[in-house]
């Protein structure tokens, strides 16, 4: 029987009836308060967008492992699906829809406070794969919600990260692969 091939476009995360799981990384005089707070607080800047990631590799392909400056601790954020279905209902891609005048996009991307992106899906080695996972930008009232409504827990997953580098650079994929989170295709049209 045949492999159902992978949608080009799919949201795939860790998630339960309650919350969806998206992935962030920061340095430590943000990730630190954030743990300890359990939502984000200064110095996080309210004002600026913040991206989440429902992909753990791309996270990984983004931070390096939790090897980049400024991206050394990432976190593994549990945010309520209503919120994320909040995040979508109201968000606007990154680039102009088939079809879609420019103008009207423009418009309706001055209006959104969330944007939408979806880039290339990474293996374990972080090469790129065919089809594509989602980045979504909060802003504005997006920010002001997921700090303030959305998110119920925070958890630092950098150890994972950096155990999981150690087994692939020690040729050992199969232990790397057994301890990625277990992402399914999620319930939504996007």
């Amino acid at each position: 029987m045949e492999t159902p091939r992978t949608p080009d476009r799919q949201i795939r995360a860790v998630y339960d009836a309650e919350t969806i799981t998206v992935y962030q990384a920061y340095d430590a005089h943000i990730a630190g308060p954030a743990l300890a707070a359990q939502t984000f607080v200064p110095p996080f800047k309210q004002g600026r967008m913040t991206w989440i990631k429902p992909s753990f590799l791309w996270m990984m392909y983004r931070c390096g492992w939790a090897a980049k400056p400024g991206q050394a601790r990432v976190l593994a954020v549990a945010i309520t699906r209503d919120g994320f279905a909040w995040a979508l209902a109201n968000s606007c891609g990154s680039t102009p829809a088939h079809d879609e005048a420019y103008d009207d996009w423009k418009r309706r991307l001055a209006a959104s406070p969330v944007r939408v992106q979806w880039d290339p899906e990474r293996d374990l080695h972080l090469n790129r794969l065919d089809h594509r996972s989602i980045q979504i930008g909060l802003s504005g009232d997006a920010v002001r919600r997921y700090t303030g409504e959305w998110i119920t827990a925070i958890a630092d997953v950098t150890p994972l990260a950096r155990r999981i580098a150690g087994h692939l650079d020690a040729g050992e994929q199969d232990r790397a692969r057994g301890l990625l989170p277990v992402e399914r295709p999620y319930p939504v049209v996007v």
